[in-house]
């Protein structure tokens, strides 16, 4: 099994087919992906001891919705502390720790749930799922860039797509299972969380057993370097550490930052939210359905929006994120309160779409900038944005809609100052991506122009 994990073991032989890596980084981020769909486990856990009401002794809303932004942070943690650890070893061994992680997660949870003990459960998920989360998130990306010189976005979109599609499993899959093992003494949370652990685990070996790496110096055929002249593509390579010290770094983890706050607590209550502001016409089903679509826009958009960089340019995408998804946030109170659900519930589609989009164009941007060498810990450590966004968006969302609730405002319009704030977030990231100039020469690696090798 060592020898079957160690880097020089992926190689890929001449000839090798690189369309057959995107496979394996689907089967990665559509099992972790599923962390978009937590939110369906939210109101369930609220009622693990009075099954059919919440209980005194019951988890509140609140303290269920720590476990995402705990998973989140650790998330960011993890991509970070062992970004360069993953371009040392190579994407089948982080892969393999990955699947351990994020599928050990669900099991320590279902034991924390059958204990009613939160602190397992935030353990289990939060930690030790977060930990699989950040470490299988960043496996494959680093290594689709190094195949698709010619299309970064549209390679990163390909890997990051099933992270954003990962909820349109995980959210039927949760509600069928728990409907399934839900009874007159049980919610069915316990049973669902031990089952979906087992069978990430199976889907996410998938993915270890086909991911390869190219050789040194491999490039498609054709393909010129000089073909991306005009887009602010480095010919360069600064590594993680000099990166650190560049401007453009910290105003790319500004614009991932206040990208996901925007729509990460949306996500993580977005089961909830479409219920109390349309009490009347939103149940659990139907609620449901809203998270598998917005988790399909999200998955859509990360391919679509990225692509589209390849041709436009990362910055001018950006641009485009921010600026309508500002517009789009600053309109949502209006359309909450209007008597028809779609216009609502389309306006979360673009703005899904951008927010997925954005994920998947950040490591294309970052490779424009600091080159490939250690693209894949770059963005690690740029993932830290995420576990702040992670803390910063449900906080927003939950504490925020909890304390207009007990002033007295109904739940439907519980959200609305939320909702201008997301606005105001993407103003600023708007404003950061204007000022992003290319990296100083004087971070490049120097040497005789080839490619660093890793130590």
């Amino acid at each position: 099994m060592a020898s079957f994990l160690d880097r020089s073991r992926t190689v890929a032989p001449p000839g090798y087919n690189r369309w057959l890596i995107p496979l394996a980084a689907l089967a990665i981020h559509l099992a972790i992906g599923q962390v978009y769909a937590l939110s369906v486990f939210n109101l369930p856990l609220t009622r693990i001891v009075g099954v059919q009401a919440p209980a005194p002794e019951d988890w509140s809303l609140t303290t269920v919705g720590w476990i995402f932004s705990i998973a989140i942070i650790f998330l960011g943690l993890s991509a970070a502390l062992f970004g360069t650890w993953l371009e040392r070893v190579g994407p089948r061994k982080a892969m393999f720790v990955s699947a351990l992680c994020f599928s050990g997660g669900f099991l320590v949870s279902a034991l924390g749930v059958h204990l009613h003990n939160i602190w397992i459960v935030y353990l289990g998920y939060g930690v030790l799922g977060g930990i699989g989360l950040g470490i299988g998130y960043i496996s494959p990306v680093s290594t689709l860039i190094k195949w698709f010189p010619d299309r970064p976005g549209m390679a990163t979109g390909m890997a990051i797509m099933g992270f954003g599609g990962g909820a349109m499993v995980g959210s039927p899959l949760a509600v069928a299972l728990m409907n399934q093992f839900a009874g007159p003494d049980s919610v069915g949370v316990r049973e669902t969380l031990a089952v979906m652990g087992l069978l990430y685990l199976v889907l996410m070996m998938v993915g270890v057993i086909l991911v390869r790496v190219p050789p040194e110096g491999w490039a498609p055929q054709g393909y010129s370097s000089s073909q991306h002249a005009g887009k602010m593509i480095t010919q360069g390579n600064v590594s993680a550490d000099r990166a650190l010290r560049t401007p453009q770094f910290w105003l790319l983890w500004v614009m991932l930052c206040v990208n996901v706050t925007a729509g990460i607590g949306v996500l993580g209550q977005a089961s909830p939210m479409i219920q109390e502001m349309f009490p009347e016409r939103a149940g659990v089903e139907l609620a449901a359905l809203f998270v598998v679509l917005l988790s399909f826009f999200n998955l859509v958009g990360r391919f679509l929006w990225s692509s589209f960089s390849d041709r436009i340019g990362r910055k001018g995408v950006y641009a485009i994120y921010f600026g309508l998804g500002a517009v789009l946030y600053a309109l949502v109170p209006s359309l909450g309160r209007m008597d028809s659900i779609v216009p609502f519930v389309a306006a979360f589609a673009v703005i899904m779409s951008m927010y997925g989009g954005g994920f998947a164009t950040i490591p294309a941007y970052l490779r424009d900038l600091f080159g490939t060498f250690q693209v894949g810990a770059i963005h690690g450590r740029l993932l830290t944005a995420w576990s702040t966004a992670g803390v910063l968006g449900p906080v927003l969302v939950n504490y925020l809609r909890e304390g207009r609730i007990r002033a007295g405002v109904p739940p439907a319009d519980a959200y609305t100052l939320t909702m201008y704030i997301m606005a105001g977030l993407l103003v600023v990231g708007l404003l950061c991506n204007g000022l992003v100039r290319e990296v100083d020469g004087r971070h490049e690696i120097r040497g005789d122009g080839a490619r660093p090798q890793i130590p």
